[in-house]
């Protein structure tokens, strides 16, 4: 069975934060977690330095890959850092068939 996962910490949401399943929208300095089980990618988010994660809204993602799923976490960053509430990609080459 394949997993993977990936830790981001200090990422500064742009205008609009992350929204999230749990809480609403998250903003300020967070930390961003992707974990891969081999057939989906996880994304949560919590405030850096605390201990409760909540679901990045739009997550569980499919995902064939473990190269694909470490994009999807590089491209949620990405949107994060750009702000108006990042939501998760859904990027043509994570889908599964």
């Amino acid at each position: 069975m394949a997993w993977a996962s990936w830790t981001t910490p200090g990422i500064y949401t742009g205008r609009g934060g992350v929204p999230t399943d749990e809480v609403g929208v998250v903003t300020g300095n967070v930390t961003v977690h992707t974990t891969w089980d081999g057939q989906e990618a996880d994304v949560s988010v919590q405030y850096t330095g605390t201990l409760e994660w909540f679901t990045v809204t739009g997550s569980p993602v499919p995902c064939r890959t473990e190269r694909h799923s470490r994009d999807l976490h590089q491209a949620v960053i990405e949107r994060i850092k750009e702000g108006g509430g990042a939501t998760i990609p859904r990027l043509h080459d994570t889908a599964v068939p």
